[in-house]
């Protein structure tokens, strides 16, 4: 028992038996077993290292380990138009934070990069700048992905970067002559009425509320040492490196150990760059349990799997790792997790979400989330025992929202995704569990989703936002498939869909996950390929099987 989850073992629930066993050439199983050991082994979580957040340590803290390192990664990952990160404005957040920590690296004196790295610097920060100054023209609010803290996060970087510009005037750096009297404005809608708002009360001494903790390295200089940052054993400040690093303060102070040790353990990780967030293995944990099932992938876990998630989960609920704040997401998915993995747990823990209409990821936030209010229905409909009252009309409320979110295309997007696919597939999913039948509008609804993903499909099988990936295409096959009888147009596609998935799942995965920038959680990724081949293989039975061939490596990571 945890807090007021009441926790108890009861025969495991999967999705409907699929039509066709899997033959001997599905190694979706032997997959699904090395993903469960691997989150089950796991401290932090899988996750890509970010531009954005390395930027900022680069800029924060040059007196960490692995500063030439994160230097170089910084250069190594801008892209030939000058920008940084993914497609349209999601370049925007990383190209600010990657120009603004490479040109404070050539007007710092201390540590000095060596002429090499300076030259490619000087050269990187020209281009970032020529890429910048039209796209902060341009750009407008409303045409501004929904990631976290963006609102506060360019008005802080443009306000940094302009600073440097002025500094530029007097430094001695060759290449950069034509910036020196260079202006760069915000784009037009944003303000830095939140940031000074921020600042404000940093400075007064109040501590830092909980979701703010995330960001807090947009304060600075009045991060370091902010109150209101929980004693956690990990010492992480937000589940971010950017924010531990601004706490810490811009020199080599003697911090907490337990702080520093949690830089330096993320650092070691990849080599220098950080991730945006981490820990996430609470998240990581949930949704690769949720989307083996939801594949019909037979799950056979490590039995601490369950104990792990089962004492994360407290009164609150629980967050996607320690320093964020506990959230109806990863709440609602970590019950279905643990009801996957036979074990019973009370949804009452969701009440605290309920905003009557639908539910909040965590109270006060700026966005609602479908995707959220999708793993709510689906936690609902995987709850056993006895039949609630608010439970009965929360998921008939829920349903209604969603349905009310649909887009005109047939899709549904959300703050925690890039791509369409996910977040429809998670809502096609969430109302087929609750039964299509019983909610008017609902059967609708999935039909138009399911028109949209056959009408989107590219000409090699695959589907995508921007180019075809895997990990779309599992998505598109997750709504075409899952719990849905497939009719002669949707088997055809389908069944080119797991032709493209075969080739393209050992594929560098492609940055779609929102944080401060796009991000791929490994493992989460990986669990969603594996449980959309399971699913497709037996749902269309012989015609989806691979031939014979030579058994390929096993790989669970990022």
């Amino acid at each position: 028992m945890t807090g007021s989850s009441v926790l108890t073992r009861r025969p495991r629930s999967h999705p409907a038996a699929p039509v066709v066993p899997p033959g001997p050439s599905c190694d979706c199983v032997a997959d699904a077993v090395e993903l469960l050991a691997a989150v089950t082994a796991g401290r932090w979580g899988t996750i890509s290292p970010s531009i954005y957040e390395t930027g900022r340590v680069v800029a924060d803290a040059p007196w960490l380990p692995g500063h030439r390192s994160r230097v170089g990664f910084l250069l190594d990952q801008q892209r030939p138009d000058g920008g940084w990160g993914g497609p349209d404005t999601y370049a925007l957040v990383p190209t600010l934070s990657a120009t603004h920590a490479l040109l404070g690296s050539l007007l710092r004196e201390h540590p000095r990069l060596p002429a090499p790295l300076r030259e490619r610097a000087a050269v990187a920060v020209d281009r970032g700048l020529a890429f910048l100054a039209p796209q902060l023209k341009a750009v407008r609010v409303a045409s501004l992905p929904d990631t976290p803290a963006i609102e506060v996060i360019i008005p802080f970087l443009v306000g940094l970067l302009q600073a440097q510009l002025v500094q530029l005037r007097t430094a001695d750096i060759a290449g950069l002559d034509g910036w020196r009297a260079a202006r760069l404005v915000l784009p037009r809608g944003l303000n830095r009425t939140i940031l000074d708002g921020v600042a404000a009360l940093l400075a007064a001494g109040q501590p830092a509320p909980l979701k703010v903790l995330h960001s807090l390295e947009v304060a600075v200089p009045g991060a370091t040492g902010a109150r209101g940052v929980p004693r956690l054993a990990l010492g992480t400040v937000g589940a971010s490196p950017a924010a531990t690093a601004a706490w810490l303060g811009p020199e080599p102070v003697r911090g907490p150990e337990r702080t520093l040790r949690y830089l330096r353990s993320v650092i070691s990780a990849h080599g220098g760059p950080v991730p945006s967030v981490t820990p996430i293995i609470n998240f990581e944990r949930a949704w690769v349990v949720d989307s083996l099932a939801l594949g019909g992938v037979p799950l056979a876990p490590p039995r601490r799997l369950a104990e792990q998630l089962a004492a994360a989960l407290g009164t609150s609920g629980i967050s996607g790792g320690a320093g964020l704040p506990p959230d109806a997401d990863t709440t609602s998915a970590t019950l279905a997790a643990l009801r996957h993995l036979g074990v019973e747990a009370r949804d009452g823990v969701l009440r605290r979400y309920d905003q009557e209409t639908h539910f909040c990821t965590w109270p006060g936030e700026r966005t609602a989330s479908p995707t959220t209010n999708a793993h709510v229905l689906s936690s609902f409909a995987t709850a056993g025992g006895r039949r609630s009252a608010w439970r009965e009309s929360a998921a008939q409320r829920t349903a209604t929202w969603l349905c009310g979110t649909q887009g005109r295309d047939g899709f549904w997007s959300d703050k925690w995704h890039a791509s369409p696919f996910y977040a429809t597939a998670c809502v096609v999913a969430a109302l087929r569990d609750a039964g299509v039948d019983e909610h008017r509008g609902a059967r609708q609804a999935a039909d138009r989703a399911v028109e949209s993903v056959l009408a989107s499909q590219h000409r090699d099988g695959s589907w995508g936002r921007w180019a075809g990936t895997a990990e779309e295409t599992a998505y598109a096959l997750q709504i075409l498939l899952y719990r849905h009888q497939p009719d002669r147009r949707v088997r055809s596609a389908a069944t080119r869909g797991h032709r493209f998935l075969l080739k393209a799942q050992d594929l560098a995965p492609v940055p779609l996950w929102h944080d401060k920038d796009l991000y791929v959680p490994g493992h989460v990724v990986r669990a969603a390929v594996v449980g959309a081949r399971h699913l497709a293989e037996t749902t269309l039975g012989p015609s989806a099987r691979p031939a014979a061939s030579v058994p390929r490596p096993r790989r669970v990571g990022a």
